[in-house]
């Protein structure tokens, strides 16, 4: 058994905590009848309505998408972009595992397992995402240092990051810059560059933990194999 917030998150619905609140609200039905007790257990032949919508727990799928620029990392979309899980040949309700901007490219995970997607989006989790970073001038060694001990931005200053500059173009005044973090915040790379004075121009996440984009080409996609998955599990044992 398992509590019923649990399964409608690992369902891929919504998250632990909008499941939470839905009970609370009277939105949740199992067998039929209303459920408002946050402590409540289901079995796996329980039927779980949610907005009188069936929740089934689906087997588990979990992709790694090389996403394209021009896409929106989100299940829908009000003004009508390109949404993300329009690239992926399924019928399973999966969602992205936290965000890449609408002209970011690279690497992306989408699952329709909420257990991990918490896991991997904690504030604790401290999993390094490394970046491409195409960005106007020259970024000086001192500007280096001062990305790498971290920038205020938002009000909070950044975790240290890891920076390598790759090459300088004196024609066009633009360097490629590799650049790993261990945060999630809202355009996090764009703004660190732009607290140095340096706008980013083009930004690829080219590594999301131990996993790369090898062998996949822009719109490309693969799914996780059972060894990817455990390991990705195994970056935190800390129950979200």
């Amino acid at each position: 058994m398992e509590r019923l917030q649990k399964r409608i998150a690992n369902s891929g619905y919504c998250s632990r905590r909008k499941a939470e609140e839905l009970i609370k609200k009277g939105k949740v039905k199992v067998n039929g009848s209303v459920v408002t007790e946050l402590g409540f257990k289901v079995e796996n032949k329980d039927q779980v309505m949610v907005d009188d919508i069936l929740i089934e727990d689906n087997t588990k799928v979990y992709i790694l998408l090389n996403k394209p620029r021009g896409v929106v990392c989100t299940t829908d979309d009000d003004k009508n972009r390109k949404i993300i899980t329009s690239l992926i040949d399924t019928d399973i309700r999966i969602f992205p595992v936290g965000r890449l901007d609408y002209d970011t490219t690279g690497l992306i995970l989408l699952t329709n397992d909420g257990e991990l997607a918490n896991i991997l989006t904690h504030p604790s989790s401290d999993i390094e995402k490394t970046y491409v970073a195409k960005i106007s001038g020259k970024l000086l060694p001192n500007e280096l240092m001062t990305l790498k001990n971290g920038v205020v931005i938002d009000g909070k200053k950044t975790k240290r990051a890891k920076l390598k500059i790759k090459s300088y173009d004196k024609k066009t005044d633009t360097s490629i810059v590799i650049i790993t973090i261990t945060e999630g915040r809202n355009h996090q790379v764009k703004k660190m560059f732009e607290k140095v004075g340096h706008k980013v121009l083009k930004l690829k996440r080219e590594k999301y933990a131990f996993l790369t984009l090898d062998g996949l080409s822009s719109k490309e996609y693969r799914t996780l194999t059972i060894k990817e998955v455990k390991k990705l599990y195994s970056l935190s044992k800390k129950e979200k």
